[in-house]
């Protein structure tokens, strides 16, 4: 993992809008390509409808014209390295190969390192959408 990434992640989480939680969290995608993309959690009074930070870095790549993930991070202010909530590893699976890192660090400077199969296992894929051909048995 790149000081590059984290330190990304950290400067966007600066910006969140967490005012309910006071719970900040930052992404940093870096894309096949090497670009880097980022977001923050963005809370709404009317839970849940916010938007994870993972989710708003995955949107800024795919409006960037990026697909693939080469790489992730995550920051969060918290004892521990928070991992990606359950939807967001869902969503970064649809974009990351199994053996791609997520390092989730705290601002402190805690990291943890897993991969995207680690933290989503049995995942949910396109091969799932498959059908039989009609009228087969």
């Amino acid at each position: 993992m790149s000081d590059d990434l984290i330190a990304s992640a950290e400067s966007v989480r600066r910006m969140a809008y967490a005012p309910y939680s006071g719970f900040a969290v930052g992404a940093a995608i870096r894309a096949a390509g090497g670009r880097v993309h980022v977001g923050c959690n963005v809370e709404n009074v009317a839970y849940p409808e916010g938007t994870c930070a993972e989710a708003g870095a995955i949107a800024a790549m795919i409006a960037a014209g990026d697909t693939e993930i080469a790489e992730v991070a995550v920051i969060a202010d918290a004892p521990a390295p928070v991992p990606p909530c359950g939807g967001c590893r869902q969503k970064l699976a649809e974009f990351a190969g199994p053996e791609v890192v997520v390092t989730m660090a705290t601002a402190d400077g805690k990291r943890l390192a897993s991969t995207v199969a680690e933290l989503l296992p049995g995942r949910f894929d396109a091969g799932f959408m498959d059908r039989a051909t009609p009228g087969a048995s």
